[in-house]
């Protein structure tokens, strides 16, 4: 069914001024949510390429040899090696989003996936500190969820250019607009948002989340492009909001025919986040984690991943058969997430996200009931 209508900042009412994203660019700007903590920071260890260094860090090179040439892993390693030695140290754990790079998301994360998958598996795990490897909406979900943890962030500026499309603000807004119509969030949004809303979904089932509110309409916030897959794929009339990801939303699908053209085996897969003329060239369209699923099952010879650079990467490190051809493009915001960053919040146990806990429970239920939505 076609979308029933998209709204942005603009065709609302009373909105409060200043938009969170600088429209055009990749400037996300955030307020100072994540700060250092002041407490016993530990003495920079060394960094030097050394005889122990090469030899502890081996195994980790095996798993990305295929992807980091040999002569940058010692300009890498020791850094490492000194990260996986301070985790320990401090008692934390690791997670990092399918678009980091392979040097932290194979190297030295504990747990790696998609934002929720992140969230969740860090419920399991007994270590006090979480070191959240992604943008800043992925460390409030995890703070989210795992209150009574210390949730860092290497670098709080790292943002998204959905999750600053919108506030609480537009959604009370849109909540006036359209009475008595249920709002799903997607969960690249900020707890603020989280917190106004009936429930969250991921792009692996965003579908279903919108068909158990058995609602004639659903507003589906933020990505229009989301929105438009999601409404392709049922009955339900959606109202969508103008965000998009700045990484997938420049993708075109003419780029695409040219390499199916030049090579007629070769295989796409592509991000829902995409724009609609980019899907109708893929083979697959799924979430991160079922695209990476994807090319576990089918191992095509050739390929082509529409989506953030790393992943492309983090894939090929684990299924060097497969040949990556790279229309990537690169996510300005997970780039900000680096070696010398995540080794430096360790020692300094900086940045931590705090939410304020009377928004934190409401913006908690929203996930929570996407969680507990039965399959």
């Amino acid at each position: 069914m076609p979308i029933t209508g998209i709204y942005g900042p603009d065709d609302l009412t009373n909105r409060p001024h200043g938009q969170a994203l600088k429209q055009g660019t990749s400037e996300v700007i955030t307020s100072p949510r994540a700060v250092p903590v002041p407490g016993p920071a530990l003495p920079m260890p060394s960094l030097e390429w050394t005889d122990d260094v090469e030899r502890a860090t081996a195994p980790l090179y095996e798993r990305v040899k295929h992807v980091i040439p040999p002569i940058e892993w010692p300009l890498m390693a020791p850094t490492i090696h000194a990260i996986n030695e301070l985790k320990r140290e401090r008692g934390a754990v690791i997670l990092a989003h399918n678009y980091q790079a392979p040097e932290i998301f194979h190297c030295v994360a504990d747990i790696g996936g998609d934002s929720l998958q992140l969230a969740v598996e860090a419920t399991k795990v007994k270590a006090g500190i979480i070191v959240q490897c992604g943008v800043h909406f992925m460390a409030e979900t995890s703070k989210l969820l795992n209150p009574e943890k210390t949730v860092l962030i290497p670098d709080s500026r790292a943002g998204c250019s959905l999750a600053a499309s919108i506030t609480g603000a537009d959604v009370r807004l849109l909540r006036e607009k359209f009475p008595g119509v249920p709002v799903v969030a997607y969960v690249n949004t900020s707890a603020e948002v989280k917190a106004e809303v009936d429930i969250c979904c991921t792009s692996s089932n965003a579908v279903q989340v919108v068909e158990s509110l058995n609602a004639p309409t659903v507003i589906f916030l933020p990505d229009r492009y989301l929105a438009t897959y999601v409404a392709s794929k049922t009955d339900v009339k959606i109202i969508a909001w103008k965000g998009a990801c700045e990484v997938h939303e420049r993708f075109k699908g003419e780029e695409l025919r040219a390499y199916r053209e030049a090579d007629p085996s070769v295989q796409i897969i592509a991000h829902p986040e995409c724009p609609p003329d980019v899907l109708a060239e893929a083979d697959f369209t799924g979430s991160t984690a079922h695209m990476i699923n994807w090319v576990r099952n089918k191992r095509p010879r050739r390929l082509v991943m529409i989506t953030e650079c790393s992943m492309a990467d983090n894939v090929r490190a684990e299924l060097p058969d497969v040949e990556m051809l790279r229309p990537c493009n690169l996510c300005p915001h997970m780039k900000r997430i680096t070696l010398a960053n995540i080794l430096q919040s360790l020692l300094t146990r900086g940045e931590e996200v705090t939410i304020d806990p009377a928004l934190a429970m409401r913006a908690r239920r929203s996930v929570e009931r996407m969680i507990n939505l039965k399959n």
